[in-house]
């Protein structure tokens, strides 16, 4: 198939490839309607045949050429399949486009400091885990790293020191970069404000723009009550101190901090059952040493 695309790629050999679809012709009737030279429009038709879109034969004196419909139909099928995958509903390509919508918006708005203060946005989940389990995935550095970030996103430095006063560092990189060949994607900073284990967590933090001065301020309290399927975890992300080239990142909020939260009920439902595979483990070495033992005593 590469053959075929690099041959099909040159505007000549794709202007005899649509005379070809017409009917079979000869190379000088070719040369004439293409209007070009007959070597050059015979080295065309080779290299399109060697690639598998023409075929060729003598007929008396005359060479002639014609269409090969197989290749084409699997190359189109090919990019169908392509076009398909990246056009599917919330696939990576519909969140692109949903960003860059949310982004031009929220540049038009940013026409001054501040212009964002206030900003709410609200995130709830229902996790398979209790609020112990939890809360460990929202405090400890090694488990926040599976889950803080957007799906396309990896972290490379992480601090979260749970505490009143604790510091806050995360910075992340694309997550197929990971050699570190690329800048930097994003740094945040922050300080943690409450702690109440298993309960309620508060921090703030502040991404920083490519200068290293701050973005905005999101203000976040993290509230899990627990409930009969594990724990309800709501979340409240407000925004304060909104400087005007704050726009992307505001605009990003919701799709990012979305995802990071579907990524950390995915890591939670697998926990859950890995720790319901380990139980049932158990289970059945206590009652295979059961069954040893009764049938030693028999």
């Amino acid at each position: 198939m590469d053959a075929l695309l690099s041959a099909l790629a040159d505007p000549a050999r794709w202007r005899l490839v649509n005379l070809l679809a017409e009917r079979p012709r000869p190379v000088g009737v070719l040369a004439e309607l293409a209007r070009a030279r007959q070597p050059q429009t015979t080295k065309h038709l080779q290299t399109l045949e060697r690639a598998g879109a023409v075929t060729s034969q003598r007929v008396g004196q005359r060479r002639i050429y014609a269409l090969r419909p197989a290749p084409l139909r699997d190359l189109a099928a090919a990019l169908s399949v392509l076009a398909d995958h990246a056009d599917r509903a919330d696939g990576p390509r519909a969140t692109f486009d949903r960003y860059g919508l949310a982004a031009h918006a929220e540049r038009l708005a940013a026409q001054s400091p501040g212009w964002a203060d206030g900003r709410s946005f609200r995130f709830r989940r229902t996790l398979t885990v209790p609020p112990g389990p939890l809360w460990r995935h929202l405090t400890d550095p090694g488990l926040l790293a599976r889950w803080w970030t957007p799906d396309d996103l990896r972290v490379s430095e992480l601090v979260f020191e749970a505490r009143p006063g604790g510091r806050i560092v995360q910075e992340y990189r694309d997550a197929e970069d990971i050699d570190g060949c690329e800048p930097v994607v994003g740094r945040a900073e922050g300080v943690v404000d409450a702690v109440r284990p298993g309960e309620h967590l508060a921090y703030r933090i502040s991404p920083q723009l490519p200068d290293g001065s701050t973005a905005f301020t999101a203000r976040v309290d993290v509230d899990l009550r627990p409930s009969d399927r594990g724990t309800e975890l709501e979340v409240h992300y407000r925004v304060t101190d909104s400087t005007v080239d704050a726009a992307g990142f505001i605009a990003g909020i919701e799709i990012g901090f979305g995802q990071s939260l579907d990524k950390l009920a995915a890591v939670c439902a697998s926990t859950a059952a890995d720790g319901d595979t380990e139980h049932a483990n158990r289970d059945g070495d206590h009652d295979a040493a059961d069954h040893t033992d009764s049938g030693s005593t028999s």
